[in-house]
């Protein structure tokens, strides 16, 4: 019969492993890193004789345990996120992973055609078909289609628009059977589905997926943007910089370490991102002198249901003063806000 401490012994490593493996239904984000494009962003025989850098800013994203949950709590700079406010509804993790790693993807194409428009270099613009970013379930793709999915053609019609898609399945109804050509993994694939009534809108019948249109830009001179496995759209604006940096004989730097966030729209304007405290700290830490930040205006329906909701560069402001870093926030609504800024300064000495 086993003693009584070696019971007590088992039931305590039972319940520290599961304090310490076991998932709650959260997530835990606090400061990532601070990453120089420079090895990242590639314009063939681009200037980048530069004495400054740029960076992009990352946090640190992590389903939360029971004990990374309650040191949360109490640690300073970091952020306990329910689930849906990660997740999309009815988004598991492989489509989220999927989502994230396509926003990325789109952050790199709004910053080349943004860069080579403010270049004035030359570009051409393709769309190769939609890209499935989630499967609702019980929809009438459910089981058929994943994420990750590219539909190139419906029946007789090239899916190379979302509102070519969603015009066509308009003419459809409940069990008609629509033929989709699709692309997984590299190889092209015949799937046969039988529309369903879109789950949570019984008056359409549809696929029930979510997608965007597959774009991507070729240019002169050519570009190369490796990002690994950062997710999200948010990199956008520094990914723009740094290709116009590279573009341009000009060192936009100044001498500078420079980075920022936000993402960059196909308009040239900024848009927000979360988690931006997180970013100005993991900024200051790397040694960054100069950081960007979104000066979004939030609409006054969303102040009417968020009060509390500040613009990303006010909780960047904020942030930079809490820690006392002397790094500067520089608050900005477009691409040409940083471009000015960056022209006004003086050369580091």
């Amino acid at each position: 019969m086993p003693k009584k401490s070696t019971i007590g012994f088992v039931i305590a490593c039972v319940f520290l492993l599961s304090a310490t493996f076991y998932p709650v239904d959260a997530y835990i984000s606090k400061p990532g890193g601070a990453y120089p494009l420079d090895p990242l962003v590639k314009v063939q025989g681009g200037d980048t004789d530069d004495e400054g850098s740029m960076s992009l800013m990352t946090i640190a994203l992590a389903k939360a345990t029971p004990i990374t949950y309650a040191w949360a709590k109490v640690a300073n700079h970091q952020h306990i996120l329910p689930s849906n406010h990660v997740r999309n509804p009815n988004e598991d993790e492989d489509e989220y992973t999927i989502r994230q790693l396509k926003l990325m993807s789109q952050s790199q194409f709004n910053a080349i055609l943004v860069a080579f428009q403010k270049a004035d270099k030359p570009y051409e613009v393709s769309t190769n078909g939609v890209f499935v970013l989630n499967v609702l379930p019980d929809g009438a793709a459910d089981g058929l289609l994943k994420a990750g999915d590219k539909i190139l053609r419906i029946d007789d019609v090239k899916s190379n628009s979302q509102e070519k898609v969603i015009t066509y399945l308009q003419e459809k109804k409940v069990n008609d059977i629509v033929q989709l050509e699709i692309e997984r993994k590299e190889k092209v694939e015949v799937v046969d589905i039988k529309l369903k009534p879109i789950p949570g809108d019984d008056s359409r019948a549809g696929l029930g997926i979510t997608f965007m249109e597959d774009k991507t830009i070729t240019t002169t001179p050519n570009v190369l943007i490796k990002s690994e496995d950062i997710g999200g759209p948010s990199a956008g604006l520094m990914f723009t910089l740094e290709l116009l940096n590279q573009l341009e004989e000009e060192d936009l730097t100044k001498g500078y370490a420079i980075a920022g966030t936000g993402e960059m729209k196909s308009t040239g304007e900024v848009g927000r991102i979360g988690g931006i405290d997180l970013k100005v700290v993991a900024a200051d830490a790397a040694g960054i002198e100069v950081f960007f930040a979104p000066d979004d205006e939030l609409p006054e329906e969303v102040l009417i249901n968020n009060p509390t909701l500040r613009s990303n560069y006010e909780d960047a402001r904020d942030a930079a003063k809490e820690i006392g870093t002397k790094m500067k926030i520089v608050p900005v609504k477009t691409i040409d806000d940083a471009l000015d800024y960056l022209e006004q300064l003086e050369p580091k000495a």
